[in-house]
């Protein structure tokens, strides 16, 4: 069964990885997440929502310097932004986000709190497992040809 993980985004990288442009998410921290695990995003405030996810690819992590000459084209950042977020860090993390999906319909803030008892957004993420509320009504929104896709099967028409 795939892993799942929620992490919380400013509103410009969710909808930047969700366009493709941003094909890494960046960290001052390694993100224990294995390649194939579906991360879901959640937007902080004033947006309030988790509005889609993407599948973890490759991790990366060296020096902020490094990471960048790999990343920096893809990462949705300046150079000298970037350089900014690492200041003080002798490692930089990078993970790659392939298949980017946009929900048809976001999950606000209120509506994860009234399903998820306790529910408050990560700070840096949040690893669900198979009977986990917050998974359940996540995949809810899924569509179909989403749903099917995410597994590998084939949609009967």
């Amino acid at each position: 069964m795939t892993t799942h993980v929620l992490i919380s985004l400013e509103e410009r990288h969710a909808n930047n990885i969700l366009a493709g442009t941003k094909t890494v998410e960046l960290r001052r921290r390694s993100m224990h997440v294995e390649p194939g695990t579906l991360v879901w995003f959640y937007v902080k405030q004033p947006v309030a929502c988790v509005v889609g996810f993407a599948v973890a690819g490759e991790r990366y992590a060296a020096a902020p310097d490094n990471v960048w000459r790999k990343f920096g084209k893809v990462s949705g950042l300046e150079r000298k932004e970037f350089m900014d977020y690492f200041v003080g860090c002798s490692e930089a993390s990078a993970m790659r986000l392939d298949a980017p999906t946009r929900l048809r319909k976001y999950v606000g803030l209120a509506e994860l709190r009234a399903n998820v008892p306790g529910f408050h957004p990560p700070q840096f993420y949040v690893r669900m497992n198979d009977e986990s509320p917050l998974r359940n009504l996540l995949t809810s929104y899924l569509t179909k040809r989403q749903m099917a896709m995410r597994t590998g099967r084939r949609l009967l028409s």
